[in-house]
């Protein structure tokens, strides 16, 4: 997550409701389906947005929402829409949090933007509490559109991965693979931290 991404800053608070927001809606609805979520839950979004995944997890379930994201204006329409939460400008490779804090992290749309994707992969795995886990919410793009797409766009927007190398590079770190789920445009990988 850097500003050589998409400049969503300046579409914050139209973002809900434009093309990008409704294209989202896909991606919560797996993760809104597969999440595990219990009483007290300690959740970290990351790559947050406009925080409306943590409005809808606190819906389902009381927890400790935290988001971090790098766009401040963004994170404004976040705050306003999840004022008891703790709501972060704050890169994914770097975060402030303690060793083995959070029950579960999510990242919607979001991972193919991260710069750095090994240094996001270590950060998750050192502030998950042990069986902690990560849901990766993500576009489900066939191999050859995908490898154009990261041809054309790797300098602009990051680089997209399909869910068996999702799962490869956190492997590879120290988590177990626990599911895929896919429709026609979106894939959620869950994986489990197991060291």
């Amino acid at each position: 997550m850097n500003k050589r991404d998409f400049k969503f800053d300046k579409r914050a608070d139209k973002y809900d409701d434009h093309f990008e927001g409704r294209l989202s809606r896909k991606f919560y609805e797996l993760l809104y389906r597969y999440t595990n979520l219990s009483q007290g839950s300690k959740v970290l979004d990351v790559g947050c947005g406009t925080g409306t995944i943590l409005k809808t997890f606190s819906e389902f379930e009381s927890i400790e929402g935290h988001g971090i994201d790098v766009e401040m204006n963004m994170l404004k329409v976040a705050k306003k829409k999840c004022p008891n939460m703790d709501i972060r400008e704050c890169s994914c490779e770097n975060t402030p949090y303690e060793d083995d804090y959070f029950d579960l992290l999510t990242a919607c749309m979001a991972y193919h933007h991260f710069p750095d994707k090994d240094s996001f992969e270590k950060e998750a795995l050192r502030i998950l509490k042990p069986g902690g886990k990560i849901y990766i919410a993500d576009p489900n793009f066939p191999h050859p559109i995908r490898k154009i797409l990261n041809f054309l766009c790797r300098n602009i927007n990051g680089e997209f991965f399909s869910s068996d190398e999702m799962t490869e590079r956190f492997e590879k770190q120290g988590f177990k693979h626990i599911g895929t789920y896919k429709d026609h445009y979106a894939q959620l990988v869950i994986l489990q931290k197991t060291v």
